[in-house]
């Protein structure tokens, strides 16, 4: 059974369905000041209904913020990694094995948060752990060739 807030949100947000472009733009005036420059109704139909709802029942949490930041093509190599895939390096002569689990990776029967901090433990040094692991090419080479 939905809640009273449930209801109320859903009856605006389905009020905006059969609002063209001037009555989209004075609902956002209203609620939310000057509204953007969008001339597709669609558009703005989405964006409208996404603030209401985050409005209501909040927005997204800091860490899908911070993955739709680095989103697309700024994605990192490692946030696109799929829980399960094996990761070997050698590094001195020595395999190492890194799986990927939901939300971190696993090493030497611990959990890391990152593929830095493994890449920092396995080597000494402060290394970039997509680039050490491969996932990234190294600028330097790329640079050289």
């Amino acid at each position: 059974m939905p809640t009273e807030l449930e209801t109320r949100i859903e009856a605006e947000v389905t009020a905006l369905e059969v609002m063209d472009l001037e009555e989209l733009r004075a609902v956002w005036k209203t609620r939310y000041g000057i509204p953007p420059k969008l001339r597709s109704p669609q558009l703005l139909r989405l964006n409208l209904a996404w603030r209401i709802q985050a409005d209501a029942f909040g927005g997204l949490d800091a860490e899908t913020k911070r993955r739709l930041r680095r989103g697309g093509a700024g994605a990192s190599a490692a946030d696109r990694l799929q829980p399960g895939v094996r990761l070997i390096r050698e590094w001195k002569g020595v395999h190492h094995e890194v799986v990927v689990e939901e939300g971190g990776f696993r090493y030497d029967g611990r959990a890391w948060k990152s593929l830095s901090e493994i890449a920092r433990h396995i080597s000494g040094a402060r290394w970039n752990g997509p680039r050490f692991f491969g996932l990234r090419p190294d600028p330097r080479k790329a640079r050289a060739a």
